[in-house]
């Protein structure tokens, strides 16, 4: 994203669904993070107020627009646990294998380039017995508001800068090294219908059986 859009990101995009209940439902999502935590697609670091307080011994945040990563670090030493930011894509990680005992990704799914590749990554640098917790706009169940979100897909993705509103992104952890551990349907709070349905949850190598 460029700078511009950094710079409006937190207050005019984000902040009346941060104030409606999104910081609620990122708070839930990063519940289970412990122990060494990598965030992929980190965005401005609205989620460093999000984590737990404590059981988080170092935080690595990635994101790959410099602009956003800025924001990050401009937050980071006021964070409850000030990050480490790497510019880098969700689908090419540079750690090695087996790094991290949680990976954390909260409305990122809809972006990245490749899904598939990004959870793969996601599993390779995760720890045995480690855990994947997410928060992700998806495809509706609904029949009729899948059908919207598909009329409209092309346009939001214009507007929105990149997101898509209609990625079936729990089939794509399903079909990944992972396996689901957990997952709730929530509401995006303060959001248009086609990015409304959420899916919060924790996916982990253990699961994947």
């Amino acid at each position: 994203m460029n700078r511009l859009t950094a710079l409006l990101y937190d207050r005019f995009l984000m902040g009346a669904p941060q104030e409606a209940g999104l910081q609620e439902l990122r708070e839930r999502a990063l519940a289970p993070a412990r122990g060494e935590v990598l965030e992929v697609g980190a965005g401005t670091g609205l989620n460093l107020s999000a984590y737990p307080r404590e059981g988080i011994t170092r935080l690595v945040c990635t994101e790959p627009s410099h602009a956003m990563a800025r924001r990050i670090e401009a937050k980071a030493s006021q964070a409850p646990v000030p990050p480490e930011v790497v510019e880098a894509p969700a689908a090419r990680l540079p750690f090695p294998d087996a790094s991290f005992d949680t990976v954390t990704g909260t409305l990122v799914f809809c972006e990245v380039p490749d899904q598939a590749a990004a959870l793969a990554e996601i599993a390779r640098v995760l720890r045995p017995g480690g855990s994947f917790c997410f928060l992700e706009h998806v495809r509706s169940d609904e029949p009729g508001l899948a059908r919207r979100q598909d009329r409209w897909a092309p346009a939001w993705r214009a507007i929105s800068g990149g997101c898509n509103c209609n990625r079936a992104t729990l089939g794509a952890i399903e079909a990944s090294p992972l396996g689901v551990a957990e997952v709730q349907a929530e509401r995006f709070p303060k959001a248009p219908s086609i990015v409304r349905p959420v899916i919060l949850g924790r996916a982990s190598l253990a699961a994947a059986g």
